[in-house]
């Protein structure tokens, strides 16, 4: 299938006047400060409304003597034990980390699935590569179980999630937790997860247009996550697990302009096979985490909405509020200064 340099004749309604207003930007690693600060400023760029929530911050001990901080969100004026949700942030495992105490996105999803949210700060690439960020998380896991009388959390509905980067390593706690005996997971819900280093499907190679997640990124993404290209462990890329058999039920989201898109299916249709009860949601239209660009669309909050009623089911929950997760015509306008000061760095430093 032919490569697509522009993606606008194949993107869905309701985020084609958002695509025309995209700047073309370089890669995610050509300044990982300037994309960390692009990231940053769309995380910040809401206030923060934490009305709906109790917060409480903490570091827990990590697995190389490191501290890990965490952010703990559980629903207001709810009592009783509550199911709990591991949520990990996307960003190619190098960007994409909020505060303690300030993810927007985890405060949504406290608020609207109503369940504890512990939101983890693990440790980035390339600074700190593979195992680094996924052993953290799955001490943050191990954490969470073993404090779950103390958060009010009942230990038998601990559900993880995790978007883009976040969903992969959504994925390898799953079968870490597997492998290692525990702690048990009720439910893992990857939404347009990076799973794959080898790059080999049609998704893969197909979409060139550089004004969203492309197939130039896929191989920055991985050349600076893991330390060694020619040993890939099955928890640096899922994928690569041959055995999918004993994981938690799955809830598994692709985008069609997505270059993850194949990997994701591969990976429900080989969940399935294993004898692992799978539910695939395909987005027609919309490219990786479209949602950041067009926060208020129908398209954005359907599948949100999608993300988080399947959530909610899984762990026996009835729905709440149903706002955006990141409302922000502001975040969107910090975004494209952001790209902006990305490109000015890149010719400073070719003149």
């Amino acid at each position: 299938m032919d490569s697509i340099a522009d993606i606008y004749d194949h993107t869905h309604a309701d985020l084609a006047a958002t695509l025309t207003t995209m700047p073309q930007r370089p890669g995610f690693f050509e300044d990982l400060n300037a994309t960390r600060f692009i990231f940053d400023a769309i995380l910040t760029a809401v206030p923060l409304d934490t009305s709906g929530v109790e917060v409480r911050t903490l570091d827990i001990d990590g697995p190389d003597g490191n501290r890990i901080p965490i952010g703990i969100y559980r629903p207001r004026e709810v009592t009783g034990s509550l199911p709990a949700i591991l949520y990990l942030h996307g960003g190619a495992f190098a960007f994409g980390r909020s505060k303690p105490g300030g993810d927007h996105v985890a405060i949504g999803i406290a608020e609207q699935v109503g369940a504890v949210v512990v939101s983890v700060s693990y440790r980035l690439a390339p600074e700190d590569p593979y195992p680094a960020g996924i052993e953290d998380c799955y001490r943050a896991l191990t954490w969470t179980a073993a404090h779950a009388a103390e958060l009010g959390i009942d230990a038998d509905r601990i559900a993880v999630t995790g978007q883009s980067a976040g969903g992969g390593l959504t994925a390898a706690v799953a079968l870490m937790a597997r492998d290692r005996g525990g702690p048990s997971i009720a439910y893992q819900s990857l939404y347009a997860p990076t799973l794959d280093d080898r790059r080999v499907t049609v998704s893969a190679g197909r979409i060139a247009d550089r004004r969203v997640l492309n197939t130039y990124d896929l191989a920055d993404i991985y050349d600076h996550y893991l330390p060694d290209r020619n040993q890939v462990p099955v928890y640096a890329a899922p994928a690569r697990a041959t055995d999918l058999s004993g994981l938690p039920p799955a809830f598994v989201l692709v985008c069609e302009l997505d270059p993850l898109r194949d990997e994701g299916l591969d990976y429900a249709r080989r969940l399935m096979d294993a004898g692992v009860p799978v539910t695939v949601h395909h987005v027609p239209g919309a490219w990786h985490i479209f949602e950041i660009n067009a926060p208020a669309s129908p398209l954005a909050l359907q599948s949100i909405g999608l993300w988080l009623t399947h959530l909610r089911t899984a762990l026996d929950l009835s729905a709440t509020t149903t706002r955006p997760l990141l409302q922000a015509p502001t975040a969107w306008t910090k975004l494209r200064l952001g790209i902006r000061l990305l490109l000015n760095r890149r010719r400073l430093s070719l003149s």
